[in-house]
């Protein structure tokens, strides 16, 4: 190729946010490097995908398709990852930090003998040098660490929310690339026996434009009930800290944190969340914060744009009624 190849990942017969956003990375790395993007794409029946990673930014496209990779299959993904960087020879691999990335990732470094950063929140070039370089969060987001690479090929996963996906080009085109893949059950050491999906009502937690979210403080899954009903009002999304998941109030897919998901809303809600270090790693894509909290020392205040100092239940329930009034609803 040589350039930077990312990991393009598909559900529900389109391309994943996720996909979109280290797509971008890709772009923003062409315009530092003047190298070009390639975009791998794995499963079945991928054809029609091929001209929205285009239109999306790639230069080329590597189409892997194999019955063993119809369902996401870490060995799998991470033998046929290597494969077609064998064959496009990349300086850079960008995946997202979701499960997915989070665990090929340093599984293709190792296969690579590559360098590996992970989730990273930004890179840039240094001045000086011309040489890139990397920006992760460290100490729970209380601090920045920047790492340069001292040799490539380099594998990175990209922190969720930290890049916007790229703009849309319609009719730009590429070059597709078909991959003969070599891949047998028995290379397989671990196999997947159920997938149970959860069922997700309304607006994806990653994906929401406002997240409403709970923490110890709502008292229990009878707090979480409320907000579910002031999400639904302004349409939004609940999440929850991890004492709160912990504790089996709501599902572990609700937490929003460094060990949870990472959000990026236009408004982020914090009903009786304290603000440990972990949470608001998770939260540091979000435009506005708004935190409502007894304790007016909480350290969420210190990351919030405008605090309540009151109680809880009795905020979002007068929220409630103000947006009913409002939308009519």
């Amino acid at each position: 190729m040589p350039g930077t190849l990312v990991l393009a990942t598909t559900e529900n017969a389109g391309l994943t946010r996720n996909a979109l956003e280290v797509l971008a990375g890709g772009k923003k790395l062409r315009a530092l490097l003047g190298e070009p993007v390639g975009a791998a794409i794995l499963g079945r029946e991928l054809s029609a995908h091929v001209p929205l990673l285009f239109a999306y930014g790639a230069d080329q496209v590597y189409r892997a398709e194999h019955q063993l990779l119809e369902r996401y299959q870490g060995d799998a993904f991470a033998s046929v990852m290597h494969q077609i960087c064998q064959r496009a020879q990349p300086n850079m691999v960008l995946l997202a930090g979701d499960s997915i990335g989070r665990e090929v990732g340093p599984r293709l470094a190792n296969r690579l003998k590559a360098g590996f950063v992970a989730d990273f929140v930004d890179f840039d070039l240094e001045a000086a040098s011309g040489r890139l370089r990397f920006t992760r969060q460290t100490y729970g987001g209380k601090a920045m660490a920047v790492m340069q690479p001292k040799a490539f090929p380099v594998v990175a996963t990209a922190k969720l929310r930290a890049m916007e996906p790229p703009t849309k080009e319609e009719g730009r085109t590429g070059e597709e690339i078909v991959v003969d893949v070599a891949l047998e059950a028995s290379q397989l050491k671990t196999r997947v026996l159920e997938k149970i999906q959860e069922e997700v009502t309304g607006v994806k937690l990653e994906d929401a434009k406002i997240v409403v979210s709970g923490g110890r403080g709502v008292r229990g899954p009878e707090g979480f009930k409320v907000l579910e009903q002031l999400a639904q009002v302004i349409k939004g999304a609940v999440g929850a800290s991890r004492a709160a998941t912990d504790a089996g109030w709501v599902p572990p897919s609700w937490q929003v944190g460094q060990t949870g998901k990472s959000v990026s809303p236009d408004l982020y809600l914090a009903f009786g969340i304290s603000g440990a270090t972990q949470h608001v790693a998770g939260i540091s894509g979000a435009k506005n914060i708004v935190a409502i909290n007894t304790d007016p020392e909480a350290p969420i205040y210190k990351v919030a744009q405008l605090g309540v100092v009151g109680d809880w239940k009795a905020v979002a329930t007068k929220l409630i009624e103000s947006c009913k009034e409002l939308t009519g609803r």
